[in-house]
């Protein structure tokens, strides 16, 4: 498959701040490319570039093959949902979707209506958008951004602060649509656990940086099994550890140490340690969660 969408070393900057430095990723035909990263990371910023909503102040990207100016000719083939969806509270569902079809031209009979139906909308009637629940309008505004019957769907945040029920009924209209009418989707969010239930791709981003682009298979290789010792003398138990020949461990928190390598000696750790009288609170050998892969790869827990 080919690249659908590439950035070149894209930065946008405000004044001496960078929101974007330099990013180069890479979307492929068909793929689900979940971009994480914390707030402020310049997740939103990359994607108004690419969108056509702000220029880029250095760097370039590469839409359908075509580069320059010449790219510009294929945006109408990018639907967007970019921060929240405009719409007009006072009218339907279904009129504010008319309003964008008139608006670009579109007179398709029962398009309205199927956008509707594909988007979980198809029973809401003559209700006010303004009386919606926050799932129904992020279901509204990914119709809204359907109506151009685009290629590549960009999505900034469309899960953020939706109960389960609204993240899963967003989720299966990705499904959907990616499968059913093979859209390409770029998806953002800091919410790792629940991105990687839907994306085929990552592109980590912070502080305005691409730090990784990896696939769905290789970043649960990198989620790898571990040993988690809890132990009241950490590190002294980092000692014993290492003259032990153990040296792919981390020390995690004032009581608890990850160890990567020889998950089957988890006894011979714990004789070792008793040997020189530090207490095991505990040893078990654990699987390291995604989203503490995310937040150990962007420094911790601050500001997520």
């Amino acid at each position: 498959m080919e690249y659908i969408l590439t950035t070149n070393a894209i930065t946008k900057q405000y004044g001496k701040h960078k929101a974007v430095n330099a990013v180069s990723l890479h979307i492929r035909q068909g793929n689900i490319y979940g971009l994480i990263g914390r707030n402020g990371a310049g997740k939103t910023t990359l994607m108004k570039m690419i969108s056509g909503l702000a220029r880029p102040t250095d760097g370039d990207f590469t839409l359908f093959g075509k580069t320059g100016k010449a790219k510009y000719e294929f945006m109408s083939r990018i639907g967007s949902l970019i921060e929240a969806p405009g719409v007009y509270p006072e009218l339907s569902a279904a009129e504010n979707l008319k309003l964008k079809c008139l608006a670009l031209g579109i007179r398709k009979e029962g398009f309205i209506r199927e956008l509707l139906d594909i988007t979980g909308l198809g029973d809401v009637g003559k209700k006010k958008v303004g009386k919606f629940s926050l799932g129904m309008k992020q279901r509204l505004g990914i119709a809204l951004a359907l109506v151009g019957e685009p290629d590549l769907l960009i999505l900034d945040e469309p899960i953020n602060g939706l109960d389960p029920q609204g993240i899963a009924e967003v989720r299966e209209i990705i499904f959907r649509l990616n499968k059913e009418k093979n859209i390409t989707f770029m998806i953002s969010s800091h919410i790792l656990e629940e991105l990687s239930k839907v994306a085929t791709n990552y592109g980590i981003i912070h502080n305005g940086t691409l730090i990784q682009e990896l696939t769905q298979a290789e970043l649960l290789a990198k989620c790898k099994e571990r040993i988690e010792l809890k132990t009241d003398h950490p590190q002294k138990a980092c000692t014993v550890i290492e003259a032990m020949g153990i040296t792919n461990y981390k020390v995690m928190d004032a009581d608890t140490i990850h160890i990567f390598e020889r998950l089957t000696e988890s006894g011979n750790i714990t004789m070792e340690l008793a040997k020189k009288d530090i207490r095991t609170l505990s040893i078990s050998v654990r699987n390291e969660a995604l989203e503490d892969y995310y937040l150990n790869l962007t420094g911790g827990k601050g500001n997520v």
